[in-house]
């Protein structure tokens, strides 16, 4: 996760609170208790602490109201530890199961953190508002960074296609005649200027590839769903 020092009102959409995450306090009280997940009819899982084990039953205390109630063993799944508290990639928990990734994408929705990387993945939460996190001045804050250098984002993603996309171009050989337009930066003679690219159309095999693989594109980019027509 990153560390940042006092946030912005954007930033604080981005970046988790890492005082918080790293409170020996809620660390110890974890421990103590021995905390899991257990079932729960209205919010699919709830906090409990274990009391007692009978056989194949546990007795457990639910956090939320004191209440004690009987579950299978089969039915319990572990409690990451505090400090992966709304962590920002869900490959790295240590306990990785359905429970522990519901309540870490609630707990970062809750706070703002609508984007959450799932190994390779990013998990998005739809806040059904507007916020301040798609500015020129965060378009700038993910320009050329690596994935975990920054908190997940769409642009992150968006970085990462652009330059694997550039790279496999120039592996193919697919860049076309240089021309004016937008263009990347490269290094000449020691000296940095900027070159500008245009592809010409018919060109090479990869064109070809990407024109056939259109109508399965479009398929799912017109899938529907039960909150889209048009996903």
């Amino acid at each position: 996760m990153v560390q940042k020092g006092q946030l912005s009102d954007d930033e604080k959409f981005l970046f988790v609170d890492k005082n918080f995450i790293n409170s020996p306090v809620a660390q110890a009280d974890w421990a103590a208790k021995r905390l899991v997940w257990v079932p729960s009819e209205k919010q699919g899982f709830e906090a409990a602490s274990i009391k007692e084990e009978k056989g194949d039953e546990v007795v457990v205390e639910l956090v939320e109201n004191g209440k004690k109630v009987t579950v299978g063993k089969d039915d319990i799944q572990k409690m990451n530890p505090p400090k992966f508290s709304k962590v920002e990639d869900m490959a790295e928990l240590t306990c990785l199961n359905e429970a522990s990734v519901l309540h870490n994408l609630r707990e970062r929705y809750f706070s703002g953190l609508i984007y959450t990387y799932s190994g390779l993945f990013c998990v998005v939460v739809n806040p059904y508002k507007h916020l301040p996190i798609y500015s020129e001045k965060i378009v700038d804050m993910y320009k050329g960074k690596k994935r975990h250098e920054m908190p997940p984002h769409i642009y992150a993603i968006a970085d990462t296609a652009y330059w694997s996309m550039l790279q496999v171009l120039a592996r193919n050989g697919e860049f076309g005649r240089w021309c004016e337009g937008p263009g990347v930066t490269v290094a000449e003679k020691g000296k940095k200027q900027k070159e500008h690219l245009c592809l010409q159309p018919g060109r090479g095999e990869l064109e070809k590839q990407l024109l056939q693989a259109n109508p399965i594109l479009e398929a799912f980019g017109n899938a529907k769903t039960v909150k889209n027509d048009n996903s």
